[in-house]
């Protein structure tokens, strides 16, 4: 097996997710939540063949509902989340301005900044498509 010099791979988990409109949502995920676009590359219509967006050190993988495989649904296509994604942030003050750019950029908030219940404080907001987002302080014990 080839070892690989990219600290990243070597202890990364990265979750990845589709839409029915990829190019909307990772513009809603970088105005919202304030990802970069790491790497984006165009698929046909309203995909992405892939695009790896970057927030810290932590990344989360974009693509279309339609696949190779077949077609995958949304949350929103399911009527309900399933399952979430919790980022953590450096500290309590970082949740409370994360919060406010995710609200004036529109994200549908579910539960605004508060005392996590595991430590730390967090709030959590859906995305264009219904997935759920927190964003927390949290560190593990």
């Amino acid at each position: 097996m080839k070892s690989t010099s990219n600290p990243v791979t070597a202890r990364a988990i990265f979750p990845s997710l589709k839409y029915d409109n990829a190019p909307r949502a990772i513009e809603f995920l970088c105005n919202a939540f304030g990802f970069e676009k790491f790497a984006v590359f165009p698929g046909a219509g309203l995909g992405s063949a892939h695009a790896q967006l970057r927030l810290g050190a932590n990344y989360v993988m974009i693509g279309a509902t339609t696949t190779d495989a077949g077609p995958i649904s949304t949350p929103r296509a399911l009527a309900g989340a399933i399952g979430g994604i919790v980022v953590v942030l450096e500290n309590d003050a970082d949740v409370d301005k994360h919060y406010l750019r995710a609200r004036a950029a529109g994200a549908e908030i579910v539960s605004v900044p508060g005392p996590g219940p595991f430590g730390g404080r967090n709030y959590t907001a859906t995305d264009s498509e219904g997935y759920s987002w927190s964003f927390s302080s949290y560190r593990l014990a």
